[in-house]
């Protein structure tokens, strides 16, 4: 499969067109949250490493943006948690001196209490934090944390990067039916945001597959309570644009967004229409046939994403 570090751009309902860039490999995380869209994690882990030259990663990324590709913003994430990137102050600093357009970092949050990782995300202008639980026993029912990883620490460090923080902090709170959607866990998330300086808190739920099939989204009268409840934002009220790829052939533009971002049968009939492709069809029997990739049903349609 593709292992280039720039991927996009694709849709993202709170940014915009996305650029994505991603210094880590695939599935390398501190957690195993069980609405993942990429699976369960395989690399488990909470040590920061130079995984990859950032010289590398800002070489190719200047080779895309002279392509002339068009986008919103600058999106560093990948396919688990970018914090563990140990350059990631380098990365965010080389980008800003290649584009002028805003640098965002989608984080778990966990590494929070790590001064180096505070410092470096300062250098972003939005971070978007995750903030699941409002007590320990939810935390590690959802996120399912490595062992080394406390609920105290990570919420102590949320709250002390947003007093730092100059930049768009946005609070990312991802609704399990059952586990964080009850009247108590959204008092006490509700509580616990008082203690965080943000600018938007956005509620969102698994409207991809998840990685523990037993996940559902809550009913939506019960997200409409809990965006009322915590002040924010429904993800599923945004409007993104359509995906795009600078890849000629058909399926090979498929599977390099779905390394990264899987895509619905809609999304890429959707996403090949806008390409003037010829037989789609044809397109998804490769896909079916494809090891490397795997189609999930979910919620009455199949979604594809690459195998972990």
């Amino acid at each position: 499969m593709n292992e280039k570090r720039i991927y996009g751009p694709v849709p993202s309902r709170r940014l915009g067109l996305s650029l994505g860039v991603s210094p880590i490999p695939n599935k390398a995380c501190n957690y195993s949250c069980v609405y993942c869209q990429l699976g369960r994690t395989n690399r488990m882990t909470n040590q920061r490493e130079d995984f990859f030259k950032v010289e590398e990663i800002l070489a190719e990324f200047q080779a895309k943006i002279e392509t002339g590709c068009q986008f919103d913003v600058v999106t560093i994430v990948g396919e688990g948690e970018p914090t563990l990137y140990a350059q990631l102050e380098e990365l965010i600093l080389g980008l800003k001196q290649i584009t002028d357009r805003p640098i965002a970092v989608i984080t778990n949050g966990a590494l929070l209490y790590d001064g180096d990782v505070r410092k470096a995300l300062n250098q972003a202008d939005i971070v978007l934090p995750s903030y699941d639980a409002g007590d320990e026993e939810t935390f590690v029912a959802i996120n399912r944390p490595i062992g080394s990883i406390r609920y105290g620490d990570v919420v102590e460090g949320l709250r002390r990067f947003s007093r730092e923080y100059q930049g768009q902090l946005w609070v990312e709170i991802m609704l399990v039916r059952g586990l964080n959607d009850s009247d108590e866990q959204l008092a006490k998330l509700k509580e616990g945001l008082k203690e965080i300086r943000h600018d938007r808190v956005y509620v969102n739920a698994p409207i991809r597959p998840p990685a523990e099939s037993s996940v559902q989204e809550p009913l939506p009268d019960r997200i409409k309570e809990a965006v009322a409840v915590l002040g924010g934002i429904s993800i599923d009220q945004l409007v993104s644009e359509g995906f795009y790829s600078e890849e000629f052939d058909h399926l090979k533009a498929v599977l390099n967004i779905i390394q990264r971002h899987p895509m619905n049968q809609h999304e890429i009939a959707h996403f090949l229409q806008t390409r003037d492709c010829e037989n789609p069809a044809l397109i998804f029997d490769e896909l079916a046939k494809d090891p490397h990739v795997e189609g999930v049903f979910y919620k009455g349609y199949t979604t594809y994403r690459i195998r972990k």
